[in-house]
């Protein structure tokens, strides 16, 4: 009997079977479990919840049909007193901050909620993603999700005759407000999500979501309220935000820091809330 032999493939007893190539070379497949740089779970992770935030029908309504409205409806009627100047100078300000709120609260929030309640978390928990990388996640998707409300919202009232006097400062002021809003409606709807009942959730957040509109000067400045009320509506994220945009494209003027640190704060607390208390389940 012969024994055969190859010239590009040898393979001993015992031994993994090895490719020969043709310089004379040799490949072994060795495998390398672990986990994935934080960075990119947290990359993957926030363009899944983006792809599902934009298919998602009642958070379109929410995050884009809803506000254009606003902007619309009652910059083309007179049923609310803006003041003197053109009505869309007025309303836009607070427009963009309703937007920024509906899309880093109300929606984050309900969304979830019930993917929590669905197990979504729990499975999630089960993967090497932390829980901060879960929050950080979810916080870059809304923050792409905002980048298209600004761009149409901003579309939408500069076809109404909407003609701010930005500068380098304005732009970058707007941008902070923006970005610190962001964390601090992020942080609260996490922290609400993480803890309650979905269907609790969806409740406080609806109503937190009417309250803010009513209280926070999104259509009208809150220097009409009382001044106890005043003071009191001060203190809450959605003044903050939607005085200091209107000082910024409104009055074409710098924001003072009182919007800044009232932001900072609930970013500061509402955040370290969260990721002590957010539950997978």
């Amino acid at each position: 009997m012969t024994e055969h032999t190859s010239s590009t493939t040898t393979r001993a007893a015992g031994a993994a079977p090895t490719t020969a190539f043709p310089d004379g070379g040799a490949s072994l497949f060795t495998p390398a479990p672990g986990a994935a740089p934080m960075w990119r779970m947290v990359a993957s992770q926030a363009r899944m919840e983006l792809r599902v935030m934009l298919r998602h029908g009642e958070q379109f309504l929410l995050t884009m049909v809803i506000p254009v409205l606003l902007l619309v409806g009652f910059s083309l009627t007179s049923v609310l007193d803006v003041g003197e100047g053109p009505r869309v100078d007025a309303l836009t300000p607070g427009v963009l901050a309703l937007a920024v709120m509906s899309t880093s609260f109300t929606g984050l929030a309900i969304g979830t909620g019930f993917e929590r309640r669905y197990g979504v978390l729990k499975r999630l928990g089960a993967t090497p993603l932390s829980r901060f990388g879960l929050l950080a996640a979810k916080t870059l998707a809304v923050l792409g999700v905002q980048a298209i409300q600004i761009t149409v919202l901003c579309a939408v009232a500069l076809t109404l005759g909407w003609s701010p006097e930005l500068g380098p400062a304005q732009v970058l002021s707007a941008i902070a407000l923006v970005l610190l809003a962001t964390a601090a409606f992020s942080s609260l709807g996490l922290l609400m999500a993480g803890t309650l009942r979905a269907e609790a959730t969806l409740a406080g957040a609806n109503l937190v979501y009417v309250l803010m509109l009513g209280l926070g000067g999104v259509l009208f400045p809150t220097s009409s309220f009382p001044g106890p009320m005043e003071q009191a509506a001060s203190f809450l994220p959605i003044t903050a935000l939607s005085s200091g945009l209107r000082t910024v494209l409104a009055d074409g003027s710098l924001p003072g820091l009182a919007a800044f640190a009232v932001l900072a704060a609930w970013a500061l607390v509402c955040g370290l809330l969260a990721s002590r208390l957010f539950r997978w389940e």
